[in-house]
């Protein structure tokens, strides 16, 4: 993450160029969580005005949701929903989801996190030295690389394609 990322908004958990490595939970505006959960900056828009996403308004009068509330609604997005990504092209082995953190299990070595990326459930296992020194909670964005030397192949159900 070359440079952090500028706070726009404010929030004392928004990520500047001197916090570069450590996160935080903090707030996005209506693109950003948009982006995050795969959908458009509308929807977003219209689940705020229903009151399905809890959103204020910033020092600048936009349209801002905390990340734990994001956190929370992109893994209810995620509950259930399929690995359907249609056809794929030429992909490099290096992929990156970018998503939000939903949930940090930790015990005395290792951590469980668990990160909603679009509508993918991604889990990483960690020390949890890396995790602390990450900061990572609910509501904090990340972005997951993933090269795996494991794939596991299913078969269809007979008579079905995807």
């Amino acid at each position: 993450m070359a440079g952090g990322r500028r706070a726009d908004n404010g929030s004392p958990g928004a990520l500047g160029p001197a916090a570069v490595g450590v996160a935080a939970p903090r707030s996005y505006r209506v693109a950003e969580a948009a982006e995050l959960l795969g959908v458009s900056a509308d929807t977003v828009r219209r689940w705020s005005d229903s009151g399905k996403l809890a959103s204020s308004r910033d020092t600048g009068g936009r349209r801002v949701i905390e990340g734990p509330a994001l956190a929370e609604l992109a893994a209810q997005l995620g509950r259930g929903q399929g690995a359907d990504v249609g056809p794929t092209g030429g992909h490099s082995a290096r992929n990156r989801f970018p998503g939000i953190v939903t949930k940090v299990t930790k015990d005395l070595v290792m951590a469980q996190v668990e990160m909603q990326a679009g509508p993918f459930r991604l889990v990483s296992l960690m020390s949890r030295e890396a995790a602390d020194e990450l900061g990572l909670a609910p509501g904090v964005a990340t972005v997951a690389s993933v090269k795996s030397t494991s794939v596991t192949v299913e078969l269809p159900v007979s008579g079905q394609s995807s």
